[in-house]
């Protein structure tokens, strides 16, 4: 983009967040342990078809300040990069997350995909100065993995 004279211009950019809508949970959840963080995301898992991966944006206490859905995939797919990711996270100040996504079939046993994934953001995140809490799947009824729980939750590279 070019003025009269032929100078170039440089479009200036504002990035905000917009609550989309609220979700209800106890202000005073800690998330420190799964089942608290499967308590506030599973009302927004309950219906779903397809897989969504969401980030939960934790403040410097861990408490939630707000979630963010980075990925609506297909029956058993969500695709995933640090960078849609983390941009919500960075843009609204969050110290933490907790990634959560569902598997549709109800069987929340990560795939090797969902591994690879959470190591990669881990890793991203260290680089960001954002930690990577946890990640949890969540399946059907009252089933879900949490890669901290089973101990397979990756350590950053540094």
């Amino acid at each position: 983009m070019t003025d009269d004279d032929g100078a170039i211009m440089t479009p200036l950019h504002r990035l905000t967040i917009v609550r989309e809508r609220t979700g209800t949970y106890d202000a005073r959840t800690s998330t420190k342990n799964s089942a608290a963080v499967v308590a506030i995301l599973r009302p927004y898992f309950a219906t779903l078809d397809r897989e969504h991966f969401v980030a939960l944006l934790l403040d410097g206490k861990n408490k939630p300040i707000g979630y963010n859905v980075v990925s609506v995939g297909t029956l058993n797919a969500s695709l995933v990069h640090p960078r849609e990711v983390f941009k919500a996270a960075i843009i609204g100040n969050a110290a933490a997350i907790i990634l959560a996504h569902n598997h549709p079939s109800g069987d929340p046993t990560p795939s090797a995909e969902d591994h690879v994934v959470t190591k990669q953001l881990v890793d991203a995140g260290v680089i960001l100065g954002i930690r990577v809490l946890d990640h949890v799947v969540i399946g059907d009824a009252d089933r879900y993995y949490s890669f901290c729980d089973a101990g397979t939750m990756p350590t950053a590279q540094t």
